[in-house]
């Protein structure tokens, strides 16, 4: 079901006469999801910038103040080059691409000779795939289950390119081919990725010790055995990562974009207009800059709070695909007309519900504190942000019902149309 909407337009369809209310829930609680993912990702550019930083200047203590000083600089910087620069954009994700490629392939090579050739040896085969290390406090099942988070982020890389479903040809084939590439094209890189590092590390201990608030540039220092080295990898690491934010940039604005347009936010015509000048929805990626800029607060106070982003992201983006996925199983999976890869019969349905219970159960584990015991200040607010903001829009709902709209372009028949919706 292709459509630029994505999630938000498809659980408009798959909720039948519900389409309205739930594709409103599924298309905010997406859009607050994608600038959680923004701003962890800013703030990840701030950790990787000062910690560059450190390793020259030993003397040098990063502070938060000085990651969110990055933080907001890099924000606005895109937030301008996102509007004014939108001819170029397509050939800078494509520089993008090759660096991260390039990267990977340097990344890996450099962890794999160097600690060989410089005298600090490699990690052994028992370290890397025998020993098991929990500083959790939680149960050694519960914590691999916690330490799924950081793979999930790549949630979002479905839900990314499923918004561009109205831009390339023979969507409803290329998109889930894609869609597949994606995480093909991820796992081999990722794991080769991790094997290379984790043989360059020989002391764990002396990692944390660092001190810096980037553990993967201690982990180049130590694999490399030169400050210039792990510098000259985190800068590899850096530039597809900052060229990845344009990207994200895109895609909340265009999220946030896209309901403005169905009448489904405040100011919807200041919200949903294009600049002419610059072909771009201007107002909605100022807006997306603003809150991340917001977002920077919660880091200044508490930043175990913002790590919260992270795992709220995830919550937040499987939440919107139960709207979706849960009403279609519902409907006897009928709400929509079968596409090139549609699964018919009991597969369908196993493929489905298992999808449903694994996000559902991950999405509390997902709650769950980093490590116990926890406070106040060690707590994982996932839940408070996730549970309050579903709050917010029901609120918002009952405010906007009467003007709200709904999607403007549905590609399904007309009868799959949910003319009775409510």
């Amino acid at each position: 079901m292709p459509s630029a909407g994505g999630v938000y337009h498809w659980a408009t369809i798959t909720a039948g006469k519900y389409g309205r209310p739930v594709g409103f829930f599924a298309g905010w609680l997406n859009f607050f999801a994608w600038m959680f993912g923004l701003a962890s990702s800013f703030q990840i550019i701030g950790l990787q910038i000062t910690s560059a930083y450190a390793l020259y200047h030993p003397e040098y203590v990063p502070e938060r103040s000085h990651v969110i000083a990055v933080y907001i600089i890099c924000v606005w910087l895109l937030c301008a080059g996102v509007i004014v620069g939108n001819r170029i954009l397509p050939h800078v994700e494509t520089l993008g691409g090759v660096l991260c490629m390039a990267g990977f392939f340097v990344t890996v090579l450099v962890c794999a000779i160097l600690p060989g050739s410089t005298g600090g040896g490699y990690a052994t085969a028992t370290d890397i795939w025998k020993t098991w290390s929990n500083g959790t406090g939680w149960s050694d099942g519960l914590a691999f289950c916690l330490g799924m988070l950081n793979g999930a982020y790549a949630v979002g890389t479905p839900d990314a390119i499923s918004k561009l479903c109205e831009e390339v040809p023979k969507p409803s084939i290329n998109i889930p081919k894609a869609m597949l590439i994606q995480y093909i094209v991820g796992f081999i890189t990722g794991l080769t990725f991790l094997i290379g590092i984790f043989y360059g590390i020989t002391d764990l201990d002396a990692v944390i010790a660092r001190g810096l608030n980037f553990p993967l540039a201690a982990i180049y220092e130590q694999a490399t055995g030169t400050t210039a080295g792990a510098v000259g990898l985190l800068i590899v690491a850096f530039l597809p990562s900052f060229i990845g934010l344009v990207g994200l940039y895109l895609i909340a604005s265009r999220a946030f974009w896209t309901l403005a347009r169905d009448n489904a936010t405040p100011f919807p015509s200041v919200f949903g207009r294009v600049n002419e000048r610059f072909k771009t929805p201007a107002n909605a990626i100022i807006l997306c800059g603003a809150i991340c800029t917001l977002l920077a607060l919660i880091y200044f106070g508490n930043s175990t709070a913002f790590s919260a982003l992270i795992g709220s992201f995830v919550i937040l983006t499987t939440i919107s695909y139960l709207l979706a996925i849960v009403p279609h199983v519902i409907n006897k999976r009928q709400s929509v007309e079968p596409g090139a890869f549609f699964m018919k019969g009991a597969t369908g349905y196993i493929v489905n519900i298992v999808s449903i219970l694994f996000m559902v159960v991950f999405d509390v584990l997902f709650c769950f504190p980093f490590a116990v015991p926890f406070d106040a200040v060690t707590m994982n607010y996932a839940s408070l942000l996730a549970g309050g903001l579903t709050v917010l829009v029901a609120i918002f709902y009952l405010f906007r019902r009467n003007s709200y709209e709904g999607p403007k372009y549905v590609p399904v028949s007309s009868d799959h149309l949910a003319k009775d919706a409510i």
